[in-house]
């Protein structure tokens, strides 16, 4: 029983040894974490860096070209999930998510404006923060193509990205969860709306004035006969 008062009952007791011991195998622990770590963070670059070529081919119009970025990333990508596989906390990282969801965002790009559907977070082997993170940046993607197809005069096309740009919005919308489980997905659906309401509206004008344009040619035409 502690004495009122008094200090009698402290009776030092320190096992040197035993912390040493946990020291050296926190040591060892940490030591092999942060290899993975630096080996996880060459190789997301290189996802990244990838994956970034892969859309900016795109644009280019060097499909061919892209494909092969794509590969390259998808296989960067594949490793970079297998070494973290056995460190959870590493891979659903910041570092990790990021560099998924660059390539989450080309992979789906691609897929979308080639007919080949849209790819799940299974088919690419990653998680769901870094799937949704990726489609939510597709939409400035899909937005830049829609653009380029105005300038050609594609108008039915560019409609058919702005209804895929609408539903990723409004998918994304509808997940209503604190940052520290879906981080950037809130404020990716708020990049999204603006993207989605801005191109909406281009579209409307644009196509408005070429038919007005196109009447104008044809009343011009008549006139002439």
């Amino acid at each position: 029983m502690v004495a009122s008062g008094g200090l009698d009952w402290v009776r030092p007791s320190f096992d040197r040894d035993k912390l040493r011991e946990v020291v050296r195998r926190a040591d060892s622990y940490l030591a092999e974490r942060d290899k993975v770590r630096e080996e996880a963070i060459r190789v997301s670059r290189d996802v990244v860096r990838l994956s970034g070529w892969a859309v900016t081919a795109v644009h280019k119009g060097n499909l061919e070209e892209a494909l092969n970025y794509l590969g390259e990333a998808e296989e960067k990508a594949r490793r970079l999930v297998e070494i973290l596989r056995p460190y959870p906390e590493l891979l659903n990282s910041g570092m990790a998510n990021n560099a998924l969801s660059e390539y989450v965002e080309a992979r789906v790009f691609i897929d979308v404006i080639t007919g080949r559907g849209l790819p799940g977070p299974e088919e690419l082997g990653v998680g769901y923060v870094p799937y949704l993170q990726g489609v939510g940046d597709v939409v400035g993607e899909l937005r830049r193509l829609s653009l380029e197809l105005v300038r050609h005069g594609d108008f039915e096309k560019a409609w058919m990205l702005l209804d895929a740009m609408e539903a990723i919005y409004l998918e994304l919308r509808s997940l209503d969860y604190p940052e520290a489980l879906a981080p950037g997905i809130r404020h990716k659906a708020d990049v999204a709306r603006r993207l989605v309401d801005d191109t909406k509206a281009m579209l409307v004008d644009l196509e408005s004035r070429r038919r007005l344009e196109d009447l104008l040619k044809a009343a011009r035409g008549g006139g002439e006969s």
